[in-house]
């Protein structure tokens, strides 16, 4: 992933300590029902396509532009999936992220897939009952983009019975 420039200022004055960061993560389907996804540069593993909101940009236009950016299609946000904290991230850098996901379903409206900038080795559509091996983030959100239902979010401690 690449850093993008705020980021970079910021971390020229807060060192490496935690950032909270806005993340978006699209789930794009074309009109076959396969999902898009891109072979990660830095990993070398399949994952789903994602990235960094900008100053002043929503969500949803993140998550186009994101999809545009790493794999040349063009693509429409049709709803939120899910949103989430994740867990603190520390990358091999010492910077240490967390990012407020908030996953798209998107839907394919042109575009042909391909790898579009440095940050995939590969781009390519998959049938969702034969996807290359994913992490869990990525599987969770093609799971819920598959279902006709609510976004999800955790509820609060105090609404399930677990606070203390």
């Amino acid at each position: 992933m690449t850093t993008p420039e705020f980021i970079r200022q910021i971390r020229a004055s807060a060192g490496h300590q935690l950032l909270l960061l806005p993340g978006v993560t699209a789930i794009v389907f074309d009109d076959l029902g396969r999902v898009l996804l891109g072979r990660r540069s830095d990993t070398g593993q399949w994952a789903v396509v994602g990235g960094i909101a900008e100053p002043g940009e929503q969500p949803a236009e993140t998550a186009v532009r994101e999809v545009y950016e790493e794999t040349a299609v063009r693509c429409v946000a049709e709803r939120v999936v899910l949103v989430q904290m994740t867990g603190q991230i520390t990358y091999p850098n010492g910077d240490v992220c967390q990012f407020q996901d908030i996953t798209f379903r998107c839907r394919a409206t042109g575009g042909e897939a391909r790898a579009n900038d440095h940050e995939s080795l590969e781009v390519a559509w998959f049938e969702v009952d034969a996807l290359p091996p994913l992490d869990p983030f990525g599987l969770e959100r093609i799971q819920r983009a598959l279902r006709d239902e609510p976004t999800w979010f955790e509820a609060p401690a105090e609404l399930t019975g677990l606070a203390e």
